[in-house]
């Protein structure tokens, strides 16, 4: 008795919905709402407001949320421990990654994984938009930068730094940018933002930058630099083998923005699933 209503209780938590959490455990959104009507009354608590658009935990409900989860996890990992010994990681991995981080740095590696792990099949969307997890049905997502979702799980996968730059070239024309108010003397090259992150006096700022060219390609942005149109901020990814070869000059890195941090993000009832934990470790021994 104590453990009816609990799954179905969870699965609403986190889904804020007695539709999509009935969807997800195959059952009827009445059969939900029934458990879940008898586990407060069982408890004699009220564990979520319902209204005609969402669900959403009371006090009450959160705190025994977060202990139903921690039961729930423990109970997977038993069952994973007990049916990983008779068996090797396989079935499919979908997951989204930004657009040139994913081509670049990530989908290689996952071809490398896929090559060791033959049982294993990924579905992988690339997209510069924050895609909702859960309801899109994906395992896992690499974000770079601040978290906003703190329902997720996360593991820092590696790091990555901004560099401004611009040729030897059009620094002998135009000058070698000394400080921050510099950049206003300059043509800087545009991402899909007017603004460059920058660190000044031990505080972030946001820089209002402007120029001829404004695009939301990181390559085409190179392209120009590389051909001396102007001033760029770039990750390193797209940067680095020009910064090596004197292409490129660093400028400005005394006022360069703290290092980002490149997430795995993947939800709470799926981070036991020895598939993703492969996949994550992979990663997370190999980006740099």
């Amino acid at each position: 008795m104590r453990w009816e209503g609990i799954s179905e209780f969870v699965c609403v938590a986190e889904y804020g919905s007695f539709t999509r959490a009935a969807k997800a455990l195959g059952i009827s959104t009445a059969q939900v709402s029934r458990q879940i009507s008898a586990l407060e009354e069982r408890l004699k608590i009220k564990l979520l407001y319902r209204t005609t658009r969402k669900v959403s935990l009371t006090e009450e409900g959160r705190v025994f949320y977060e202990h139903c989860r921690s039961v729930l996890d423990g109970l997977n990992a038993a069952e994973q421990a007990v049916s990983n010994l008779q068996s090797k990681p396989q079935g499919r991995i979908k997951l989204t990654a930004p657009v040139t981080y994913g081509e670049q740095q990530l989908l290689p590696l996952i071809n490398d994984f896929m090559m060791q792990y033959r049982e294993i099949e990924v579905t992988a969307f690339l997209s510069n938009q924050q895609i909702d997890l859960v309801e899109g049905g994906y395992d896992l997502a690499i974000r770079i930068g601040k978290l906003r979702d703190s329902t997720m799980m996360a593991k820092k996968l590696s790091l990555r730094t901004n560099f401004v730059c611009a040729t030897p070239a059009y620094l002998n024309q135009y000058g070698v940018p000394r400080t921050l108010d510099d950049l206003s003397q300059h043509n800087c090259l545009l991402g899909t933002r007017d603004y460059w992150h920058f660190v000044e006096d031990g505080t972030e700022k946001n820089l209002r930058v402007s120029g001829t060219i404004q695009c939301n390609s990181g390559y085409s942005l190179v392209d120009a630099a590389l051909k001396g149109l102007g001033i760029v901020q770039l990750p390193d990814y797209y940067v680095q083998k020009h910064l090596a070869s004197g292409a490129l000059v660093s400028l400005l890195d005394d006022y360069r923005e703290p290092k980002e941090s490149i997430w795995a993000l993947y939800p709470h009832n799926r981070q036991l699933s020895p598939k993703i934990r492969l996949l994550v470790d992979y990663l997370a021994e190999r980006l740099v």
